[in-house]
């Protein structure tokens, strides 16, 4: 079979035989293979990271810009059903089609004779889609680190204008055991004299040193832009020495949850510093993060009982995720089919949402990296839960949610978390609408 009749599905396959490793951090041999292809941007770009908030904030900023006539190109990772969700040309998920052609390019620039480079999964799929970018005549793209920051593929493409969201403890044997070390290399996107704004109200030391000593245009939260709202409407604006930049009764991003307020304020901070070459209307920011959307992000799907979409995997993000479960107001018996990755620090994961849930529904997942569904039952029977608790275990997350449904009444809710997995696992035939067993049909 040649390289121009494979199907994408066989080149993803092809891509997880290439390498011995499925993450192996460092630029070289990804840039050499991009080096070979000719990869270069002629438009702005925007790279954002974090250890949470990263897809979030673009998807507003691709919001944002669309609505301000852009044409825009996001690429983001992991997917949650399908592959081509990783890139958005224009507000729209690539076509197979044409990604085959970008997967056909990599593998010739990497087989040159005698000269063969060995990619990961993650570095040759991330060439590809970097390839489609760079030849579809876009006026901004805005990449997505996959992990970490300095050493993740992305890197490779230097940006106008960098993004770190959030800083917290996740993937500590990748990226270092503490918050300065994870912090040094998130702030590996930062360039000398290009704007990087920090979202982050309390960012590592390590971080600020970096944009320091490399001479980069640091944007804090609270120092350079703040925030100011109530519980109707909230405002935006820069300090002084930024040109003293407003915006006043906006409404709350259509993305729910308390910290999206950070995120949001991060990505007006990046469109401020980029104003000369992206201007946007304040009706475009307006029109922007009221029209949002991202699956998976406290989304709550209405039904009878509700249903609570949430990719939370580590500590930071299920802290928030319980934040806002606990402001929902009242349900008889909240349920949670819950499934995650065995090298997650899962017992403060279950401790911190374990008082809101009164069944739980472990599930496997299709990953190496998951834990059990019976070694998450015995991680959560370790936290001595309540005794009116309930918990079963489930083959996948289809069949948690199945059994979360017949066992919930039309009142209850039921929270799918715990890993893109658990909700991609629970969306491979469409958006449940979820409706209670004992409720008559209509």
């Amino acid at each position: 079979m040649t390289t121009e009749t494979r199907t994408l599905a066989q080149w993803l396959a092809h891509c997880e035989r290439l390498h011995p490793k499925n993450i192996d951090m460092g630029l070289e041999r990804v840039r050499q293979v991009a080096d070979r292809m000719g990869l270069t941007f002629s438009c702005p770009v925007i790279t954002v990271a974090g250890t949470n908030g990263k897809g979030s904030s673009c998807a507003m900023l691709e919001s944002i810009l669309r609505q301000a006539g852009y044409r825009t190109g996001l690429y983001t990772s992991p997917h949650l059903v399908h592959f081509e969700e990783r890139l958005r040309l224009q507000g729209e998920p690539v076509q197979a089609e044409r990604l085959t052609l970008s997967f056909a390019k990599v593998e010739a620039a990497r087989c040159q004779p005698g000269e063969s480079v060995s990619l990961s999964y993650f570095e040759f799929t991330s060439l590809a889609i970097l390839d489609v970018l760079a030849h579809h005549s876009l006026d901004v793209v805005i990449l997505e680190v996959g992990l970490g920051g300095r050493l993740d593929a992305v890197n490779i493409i230097d940006p106008d204008c960098a993004i770190i969201t959030s800083i917290d403890l996740d993937h500590m044997e990748l990226l270092g055991p503490d918050r300065e070390a994870i912090g040094f290399e998130k702030a590996g996107i930062m360039r000398p004299r290009r704007p990087v704004v920090v979202s982050d109200p309390l960012p590592p030391l390590s971080l600020l040193r970096h944009a320091r000593d490399i001479g980069a245009d640091l944007w804090r939260a609270g120092h350079d832009f703040q925030t100011v709202g109530d519980k109707q409407q909230w405002g935006w604006h820069t300090s002084e020495a930024r040109g003293a930049r407003r915006y006043s009764g906006l409404a709350y991003p259509a993305l729910r949850g308390a910290n999206q307020l950070l995120n949001a304020a991060g990505v007006l901070a990046a469109l401020a510093a980029l104003r000369e070459r992206l201007p946007v209307t304040a009706q475009a920011v307006r029109s922007g993060l009221a029209l949002v959307e991202l699956t998976g992000r406290f989304q709550i799907v209405p039904g009878q009982p509700a249903l609570v979409l949430d990719v939370s995997h580590n500590p930071h993000s299920v802290a928030a995720l319980a934040a806002n479960l606990d402001v929902m107001g009242y349900f008889p018996t909240s349920h949670a089919v819950f499934g995650a990755m065995a090298d997650k620090d899962l017992g403060p994961m279950l401790a911190r949402v374990m008082p809101l849930i009164d069944r739980w529904y472990f599930v496997d997942l299709p990953t190496p990296r998951a834990e059990t569904a019976t070694g998450l039952m015995h991680k959560w029977q370790a936290l001595k839960p309540p005794k009116t608790a309930l918990a079963g275990t489930y083959a996948d997350p289809q069949q948690g949610l199945q059994a979360a449904v017949l066992a919930a009444n039309p009142a209850d809710r039921i929270i799918v978390f715990g890993s893109f997995y658990t909700v991609g696992g629970v969306l491979q035939n469409g958006l449940p609408r979820l409706q209670a067993r004992h409720m008559p049909d209509p």
